[in-house]
């Protein structure tokens, strides 16, 4: 697709700050309010964290667990030549890394803002551009088994309300034997408020109360939506859509992070695990 670099014009207005909700919200109003609210946050986004991210780094959380250490898509070496899917890409870092690792990354994003950002990088570096496509990841707009592996790097499925349909699919575009890799917000979080000091280490809520949290405006629109699941959730949606889980990786808060990121931070990282990345194989 082609994207221009000019400023988008976005629909939703927001109020100047909208109130934070427990309440049922479905698919369509989840994706909705997701691509609004990242076409709005995405220049704040990516210059308050753009430093951390880098342009062409493959990051799996705020913990700093780099794929390049990490290995989880395969060993070094060995996605050269491999069909990639980034879901819920941003500005597509995660994708310049595995165009560098000799891969054909394809950088799917629901916020067209994100992917003004990403062709911005590649224009400003001069290299060989990302494909962009734009496109809700529960409805992935590409034939049946088109990628040897896909991965999410806290892309897509924290905000999707359906995402037993989104692991069906990521399952439809894979190749058998291929990997889907993904990061999100460890599931016991949602326990505890998002807080980074110390009001963030008491547990005020149930981990197994479901209900998205929704921030919406005066009308009840809603401007921004995440999902919890727990990690049974998560597991037997994956098996029911024909995976099998090969880890559960829980990064450690490296002693040498000292910046914060949201809720994240070196107190709460000592404590608590942040991010729950599962690694999967297409049966």
């Amino acid at each position: 697709m082609t994207l221009d670099t000019t400023p988008a014009l976005l629909d939703g207005g927001q109020a100047e700050e909208d109130a934070a909700v427990r309440r049922p919200a479905a698919p369509g109003e989840s994706s909705r309010a997701s691509r609004q609210w990242w076409d709005r946050n995405a220049d704040d986004y990516q210059e308050e964290h753009g430093a951390f991210l880098g342009d062409d780094r493959f990051t799996w959380c705020p913990e700093g667990l780099d794929e390049e250490e990490a290995r989880l898509l395969g060993p070094a070496g060995s996605l050269t030549g491999l069909d990639v899917l980034e879901i819920g890409a941003g500005a597509a870092q995660c994708s310049r890394w595995l165009a560098a690792q000799g891969a054909r990354p394809v950088a799917l994003d629901l916020s067209y803002r994100q992917l003004q950002h990403a062709r911005r990088i590649d224009l400003g570096r001069q290299s060989a551009p990302v494909p962009l496509v734009q496109a809700d990841a529960a409805v992935l707009p590409f034939a049946d088994r088109a990628f040897d592996l896909a991965c999410s790097a806290y892309g897509a499925v924290p905000f999707s309300a359906d995402t037993a349909a989104l692991m069906r699919e990521v399952h439809r575009v894979l190749r058998p034997g291929g990997r889907w890799v993904f990061s999100t917000t460890h599931p016991i979080r949602w326990a505890f408020p998002d807080e980074p000091g110390e009001e963030g280490l008491t547990a005020t809520g149930s981990y197994f109360d479901r209900t998205p949290y929704v921030e919406q405006d005066e009308h009840g629109r809603a401007s921004y939506v995440e999902h919890h699941r727990t990690l049974g959730d998560r597991i037997r949606e994956l098996v029911a859509a024909g995976f099998t889980l090969l880890d559960l990786v829980e990064p450690e808060w490296p002693a040498e992070l000292t910046a914060e990121w949201g809720g994240w931070s070196p107190l709460r990282g000592r404590h608590l695990p942040g991010t729950a990345i599962f690694v999967a194989r297409r049966d």
